[in-house]
C-alpha cells in the first residue's frame, strides 16, 4: 500500500519523491515509511532530493484519524515522524522542497527540515496550527522553528498557532521564495539540479556539522517530549 502514496524518480542527480494519496497527503504510518525509504534509497544513491506534493496540497500533517485512536496510536505515529523529519533535515545531500499547496502542522515542520523550499502562489495554508486544533506542539518542533524562522516569526507561528499564505510564509521563514503555480517544478528542479552539483563530501560535511546538535537534542529528549504531547492531547 505504502507505494500508492508516493511516486519517486531519478533524473540528473536528483531523486523526485511526490506525495498524493488523492486526499490531503495526511503523515501515516504508511506515508511515513514510503517517505523514509525513499530518502534511504536516495542517501543511498548519493542523490539530493526534490520533495512536493499533489496539486494544491503538499502535506496535511499527522493523520488525525490515527491520532484519535488512543494514546499508544498518537505516541508511536508522532514517534516515527519525528524519526523522518530528522531523516530529512539530515539528508546527507541537498533537499528541495516544492510546496504545491496547503502545508499545516507536520506538512509545516516538514518544510522546516528543507534546505531550499519554494512555495506555490495561491490562497494556500501554511504553518504551525496544532495549539489551535488542539495539540501542543511537540518540543522537536519548537527547536526546529528556533533555527529555521525568523526571530518575529517564532511565538506567533508556534504559540499563537498562526497560519500564513505563501508570501507571508516566506517572510516568517517556511518558505525561501515564493513562484506561480505553473513555475512550481521547473524552478525546484533547476534549484535542485544546481544544488545536486555541489561536492558531496563537503557538502555533507557541513550540513552535518550544522545540524547534528540539534538532532541530537530532539532525540535524547524525544521520550520526555512524547509524554508530553500525550498527555496534554486536546487539553
Amino acid at each position: 500500500m505504502a507505494d500508492t502514496l508516493l511516486t519517486h524518480e531519478s533524473h540528473d542527480g536528483v531523486a523526485i519523491v511526490r506525495m498524493d494519496d488523492g486526499k490531503a497527503n495526511a503523515l501515516g504510518p504508511a506515508m511515513i515509511e514510503a517517505l523514509s525509504d525513499a530518502f534511504d534509497q536516495a542517501a543511498e544513491a548519493g542523490e539530493a532530493v526534490l520533495l512536493t506534493g499533489r496539486e494544491g496540497r503538499f502535506c496535511a500533517g499527522f493523520d488525525l484519524k490515527v491520532m484519535g485512536a488512543g494514546p499508544e496510536a498518537a505516541m508511536d505515529l508522532v514517534r516515527a515522524g519525528a524519526e523522518l523529519f530528522m531523516q530529512v533535515y539530515l539528508h546527507p545531500r541537498p533537499v528541495v522542497i516544492a510546496c504545491s499547496g496547503h502545508a499545516l502542522a507536520g506538512g509545516a515542520v516538514m518544510l522546516l527540515c528543507g534546505d531550499e523550499r519554494i512555495g506555490a502562489d495561491g490562497g494556500f495554508k501554511i504553518g504551525l496550527n496544532e495549539v489551535r486544533i488542539g495539540l501542543p506542539v511537540p518540543s522537536f518542533v519548537s527547536h526546529l522553528a528556533e533555527a529555521r524562522l525568523e526571530r518575529r516569526a517564532r511565538i506567533p507561528s508556534t504559540l499563537f498557532a498562526r497560519v500564513h499564505d505563501p508570501e507571508a510564509a516566506c517572510e516568517a521563514g517556511f518558505l525561501d521564495q515564493v513562484v506561480p503555480t505553473a513555475e512550481l517544478m521547473d524552478a525546484a528542479l533547476g534549484q535542485a539540479r544546481m544544488l545536486a552539483e555541489l561536492p558531496a563530501k563537503p557538502f555533507a560535511s557541513t550540513k552535518r556539522d550544522q545540524r547534528t546538535a540539534l538532532a541530537e537534542r530532539v532525540r535524547a529528549g524525544l521520550n520526555d517530549d512524547l509524554d508530553r504531547f500525550v498527555r496534554d492531547f486536546g487539553g
